[in-house]
């Protein structure tokens, strides 16, 4: 027996031990001490492994997180794509040093004083703290294979990736900018659809981000690439999801505007079971190409190439002012550290 097999036979047995206990609700204190003692062992064991491993979706293969990240959490065992965070996939995508966020304070407000089992800013305070992030999605400009570009991931795990007031927002500002400075546009899309605690306000953000699009790709001639990843549903695939000049989706992506009970209650019949994944929309021509994620920022650098080299996209040479004032920013703020290092260094 291997050791990985190993660890995952214990890690099940700790699993459904662990399980056991807490539905019996078991009174240590009637235990024998070696059984208490043996139990006590497991838990600490327990403890321990969380945070280490995590289990394929797919294939149910115990993966360390340490090597699932360097693979970019593509399971090793059968190739699924598991989730992603906004983070990760930005550093995935730009080249090192080179991402500069642009409306990163940005917050919602409970402006209808929504509530269900907790408020809607407590819910929002919650997210914030487990992500780190301020809205569901993150956007800014950065080099992508030394290509500058404006880029907005969202992170279904703030919220579901659900689209409110500011994420509306800050999407349609990192499109103007895009506008104004003639850059190729990517939209990484990771969503459960419009945020219902915002009500209508979340709906109007999908007539907003289209219209601005509009003139990004039609008034402008300029390139916007959609990338659709595992979710995307509801309000974000009837938006800007599908309105990219490319779709580009990950292999086994979950596409959908309606949920498949939702559409097989109203059509009074049933669906094929690969109906809203990526490669039945793909043989369906609702995809342009599905890519995997390891070599998705080679493909994306090379498409971005072959429209800058299209001579009928081009109605004026691309400006990169503020990408340049940002990077120059950026590198007068290294080099200022680093001399007060030196300074530092110098005193001591």
């Amino acid at each position: 027996m291997s050791l990985k097999d190993w660890f995952e036979q214990k890690q099940k047995l700790y699993d459904s031990i662990g399980d056991n206990v807490e539905e019996l609700k078991v009174d240590l204190e009637d235990l024998h001490p070696k059984e208490r003692q043996r139990l006590a062992v497991i838990a600490e064991l327990t403890r321990r492994s969380q945070g280490l491993w995590e289990r394929c979706d797919n294939c149910e293969s115990m993966l360390y997180v340490k090597f699932l990240k360097q693979n970019l959490s593509v399971c090793e065992e059968c190739g699924y794509h598991l989730q992603m965070n906004s983070t990760e996939r930005i550093e995935s995508l730009i080249d090192p040093e080179t991402w500069i966020p642009i409306d990163e304070d940005m917050i919602s407000e409970d402006i209808l004083n929504f509530g269900d089992e907790e408020s809607y800013e407590e819910r929002l305070i919650k997210y914030q703290k487990q992500t780190g992030l301020a809205e569901a999605v993150q956007t800014g400009v950065g080099f992508m294979n030394e290509i500058p570009i404006a880029l907005g991931v969202m992170d279904f795990k703030f919220m579901g990736g659900s689209m409110g007031s500011v994420v509306g927002e800050k999407i349609t500002r990192l499109i103007e900018l895009a506008t104004q400075e003639s850059l190729p546009l990517i939209i990484v899309c990771s969503s459960g659809g419009a945020r219902m605690q915002e009500g209508t306000l979340s709906l109007m953000q999908m007539a907003k981000i289209s219209s601005v699009l509009q003139i990004h790709q039609i008034q402008n001639r300029l390139l916007y690439i959609s990338v659709l990843t595992y979710p995307t549903t509801g309000g974000v695939t009837a938006s800007f999801g599908m309105l990219g000049d490319l779709i580009i989706a990950e292999p086994r992506a979950y596409i959908a505007f309606a949920g498949r009970r939702v559409i097989e209650q109203t059509l009074h019949e049933e669906i094929p079971e690969d109906f809203q994944f990526a490669e039945f929309l793909f043989d369906h021509g609702l995809l342009d190409l599905i890519i995997p994620r390891k070599l998705l920022k080679g493909a994306l650098s090379e498409l971005i190439q072959l429209y800058i080299a299209a001579p009928y996209k081009l109605n004026q040479p691309p400006n990169f002012h503020i990408v340049n004032q940002l990077h120059e920013y950026y590198e007068s703020d290294k080099s200022i550290d680093s001399d007060n290092d030196t300074m530092n260094q110098s005193f001591d």
